[in-house]
């Protein structure tokens, strides 16, 4: 049998590669609205980041997700990420 690949993408905040389903996706969609998409499939630009106080505080302080999305990040949008990964403990 053949061995199925496991996606991989890059945390913004660590610069690590990691499997895409242990890390958070923050999209831009087409309009410009910024999100947290759960499934992974929203239409738009993705950016990844482990969902750790590290990586997020990493991101924000270096404007990682900005740079990326090529727009400005709210904090309510880091507040989010900083709540799910209260969440996974």
């Amino acid at each position: 049998m053949k061995i199925k690949k496991i996606p991989q993408r890059k945390c913004v905040g660590c610069n690590e590669m990691k499997d895409k389903k242990s890390l958070v996706r923050v999209v831009r969609s087409p309009e410009g609205e910024i999100s947290i998409d759960s499934t992974g499939k929203k239409n738009g630009r993705g950016v990844y980041l482990c969902p750790n106080r590290e990586c997020v505080e990493k991101a924000k302080k270096g404007k990682r997700l900005e740079k990326a999305l090529e727009k400005t990040i709210s904090d309510e949008i880091y507040g989010q990420l900083l709540e799910i990964e209260n969440h996974d403990e």
